[in-house]
Parts: structure tokens; sequence; C-alpha cells
């Protein structure tokens, strides 16, 4: 079976999988970015299947993919909110440290070491796909693209987050993040890797899929907190794109 994965990337994430759940870990970037992230993810699941982000388990009877889903910091929220949730990493470190955690916090989540092609290849599909800060790190992101759609029910809904590839990204993302903050060892991203907004709509449209939102995330030093932006995607940005109706 054709895989998107780089063996590389994975590797790094392996390494560093025992510091899933630790806020002042290796993983702190995430922790702090997980509220917008979880803005923006909550919103557009609503808006598209037409839920209450109030109600107590808004996402009941949504069958969602969290692919590249680390050790789980958005698989558990989604689980939280009634989504019968699938988290998948290529990474089996990564998976296991996971499992453990949902289930010292008494969550019900099918956690599996495997990736977006071997979901499809089984026959999995779902109403939601997860797929953030992945596509960064796949070895081919059309492909691992398509995986995803192929993953979607029709009508389903894809959400996508990434970085942007510009001056500004390599100095907030490499120089700031692993260089000057030290928040990531040096080279966990790769600047040649990052992909813009247009370049990944691109793609997004290549696999048949119809873009619908476009939402930044900005990081202000001076307040020292992570918003959701609609305006500015010129660092972290996410697309949320869907799946027509009709299977071609």
């Amino acid at each position: 079976m054709q895989t998107s994965i780089d063996p590389g990337e994975v590797a790094k994430f392996e390494a560093m999988a025992s510091e899933w759940w630790d806020p002042e870990g290796k993983f702190k970037p995430l922790h702090m970015m997980n509220p917008v992230r979880l803005e923006f993810i909550t919103r557009e699941i609503a808006a598209h299947f037409g839920r209450d982000r109030a109600s107590d388990q808004p996402f009941a009877g949504l069958r969602v993919l969290d692919i590249g889903c680390g050790g789980g910091l958005l698989s558990e929220p989604m689980a939280r909110l009634g989504a019968q949730v699938v988290g998948a990493d290529a990474a089996e470190g990564n998976i296991a440290v996971a499992r453990i955690h949902a289930d010292k916090v008494g969550l019900d989540i099918d956690y599996r070491a495997s990736t977006a092609e071997a979901l499809v290849a089984a026959g999995e599909r779902f109403d939601v796909v997860l797929n953030m800060e992945i596509v960064e790190h796949v070895a081919d992101p059309g492909a691992f693209i398509a995986s995803c759609r192929d993953a979607l029910n029709p009508g389903g809904l894809m959400l996508t987050s990434t970085i942007n590839r510009n001056m500004k990204s390599y100095a907030v993302a490499i120089v700031g993040a692993e260089q000057v903050m030290r928040w990531l060892p040096r080279g966990t991203h790769e600047w040649r890797k990052f992909i813009t907004p247009d370049e990944l709509a691109a793609l997004i449209e290549a696999a048949g899929m119809q873009v619908i939102a476009r939402t930044g995330f900005t990081f202000n030093p001076l307040a020292w907190r992570w918003s959701v932006s609609d305006r500015d995607l010129s660092v972290n940005y996410a697309l949320a794109s869907t799946r027509p109706e009709a299977l071609e």
C-alpha cells in the first residue's frame, strides 16, 4: 500500500512521545495553542452539522477521525463533546501515550497506530476528519489530502491546520520557537515543507473538495496568548473544507 508517511518525521515525534501531556515540555506550543484550535474546530463542526455548542454533548452521533493525533490533545476534547473518536498516528509511541492518558481520565477513544491510507483501505469512513499540524510533516501532501478525502462520508467536513511559508513564519516557527524560545527541538520543522494557504486550498480542490473557511491563529507576545483571526493567516492558519454530497 502506498503511503504519504515520512519515516524521518515519524521518528522525530516518536522520540518526544513521552512529553505529550507535559504543558511545559516539548509540546508546550501545542498546549498553548490548543484553546484556539478547539474554538475553530468546534465552531466549524457546529455550523456544518447544525449543532448547539452550548449543549452537553453537541457532537453526539458524529464519527471523528483525528489523523496524526499525537498524544490525544484534540481527541480527548472531541470525545468529551460526545463524538465517537478514532485517533490515528503512524508513531506507535504516540498511540501508547494517548491510550494511557485516555484510560487515566476515563475516556473511550479508539486509538490506532495507523495511517489515513490504511484506514481508507479498511473501509473506515467519518463525518469529520481533523488533520491538524500534520500536513507539513508528510512525504506527499497531495496524496495525504486525497486519503483524508476518501476517509470522509459524502457531505463530511475536513479541518486542516498548518504553517504558512514566508519569512515571517521562518522567523516565528523556526528561529523563535526552536532556536530562541527552545519550545521545540531544532529540526522539528522544515521551512521548505511549509505550505501557503493558496497552495493548501489548491491541493484540497484538486482532491475534489470545496474550501468553505480560512482562519488564522495568531500569538500576541505581549499578552502571551493565542487568538483566532479571520484576517491574519501569515503564520499559523487552518482551512475548513467539505466533500460533495454526490460521490463521483
